[in-house]
């Protein structure tokens, strides 16, 4: 099965660059380029794509709409996006997830990378540049908001603050003596609780709550 990828960015370089690691892969094909926000969403509801690869700073239309309207209530399908972008700038980290990108990765984090973001977004899960990663959470902590009690139970909590130190569902499972797919069950679970879209969502709920703290 082959994983259709629209790629959006004003440089015609990077357009190039990504299109040749990622048609390089068999399982992987590149649909179509833009040059701008307007024309990638138009691209988008037209074709389809499995996956947006999304540039921050475009014309007509930033990457940041372009994930809200992709992937939010208004879209008439849902379309996995991730962010990939050379500004390594807190407010672009929060403003990405939060509307509702599957990943946030860093132009300079190389073609492995970029071919994990992709495979981890069609699997369901969210991978975010190890570079932002540490410094995004620690900077969300913050004390519970009053007047919100935790919907989640002890076993989902265990599995949200491993989840929010990065650890995969193999690691989960293997940490709580429970099997991958019961961990990804009741990921999915949590989410559905906590109206979050992906693991760096509730991540960053556990983060901003006070649930978790980092480890040296």
């Amino acid at each position: 099965m082959t994983t259709r990828i629209l790629i959006a960015d004003d440089q015609e370089e990077v357009r190039h660059g990504f299109r040749l690691v990622l048609d390089s892969q068999p399982d992987m094909a590149v649909v179509a380029e833009a040059a701008d926000g307007a024309a990638a969403l138009d691209l988008a509801r037209r074709l389809a794509p499995d996956v947006v690869l999304a540039d921050i700073r475009m014309p007509r239309l930033d990457g940041l709409e372009l994930t809200r309207l992709l992937t939010g209530p208004e879209a008439a399908a849902p379309t996995r996006v991730v962010v990939v972008t050379t500004f390594d700038l807190d407010e672009y980290v929060h403003a990405a997830l939060r509307s509702g990108a599957c990943g946030f990765l860093l132009k300079r984090s190389g073609p492995a990378l970029l071919i994990e973001a992709v495979r981890a977004a069609m699997a369901g899960d969210t991978l975010v540049s190890p570079q932002v990663t540490v410094r995004l959470l620690r900077h969300l902590t913050a004390p519970p908001p009053s007047g919100s009690p935790n919907p989640l139970t002890g076993r989902e909590m265990d599995i949200v603050r491993l989840l929010a130190l990065g650890r995969t569902n193999a690691e989960i499972g293997a940490e709580l003596f429970i099997s991958a797919g019961t961990v990804k069950t009741h990921v999915a679970n949590i989410q559905a609780k906590l109206g979050t879209r992906n693991r760096v969502g509730t991540a960053a709920w556990a983060w901003a709550a006070g649930y978790v703290t980092p480890q040296a």
